[in-house]
């Protein structure tokens, strides 16, 4: 188990880091100067889609932790 672990940590840290994600259209819009709200639009975008998933994990985990915190009473001795 620890030898998994310790895969899926070195894994993830020589993972590069500059990946460049950005596609032809969204850098040919911002590159222009033509249209200077298009990439405070495009920003906002990437920040908005960003966000949905951290919440719906964060609201799954919170329902996961609801569910066992109810099935297993605490017994005093």
């Amino acid at each position: 188990m620890r030898k998994i672990v310790l895969l899926i940590i070195l894994s993830i840290l020589i993972t590069p880091y500059g990946v460049d994600a950005q596609c032809a259209m969204c850098r040919a819009a911002l590159e222009s100067n033509a249209v200077n709200g298009a990439a405070e639009a495009i920003n906002d975008g990437i920040v908005y889609l960003m966000a949905f998933p951290y919440l719906l994990m964060g609201g799954l985990g919170y329902i996961i932790y609801r569910k066992f915190r109810k099935r297993s009473p605490r017994t005093s001795s």
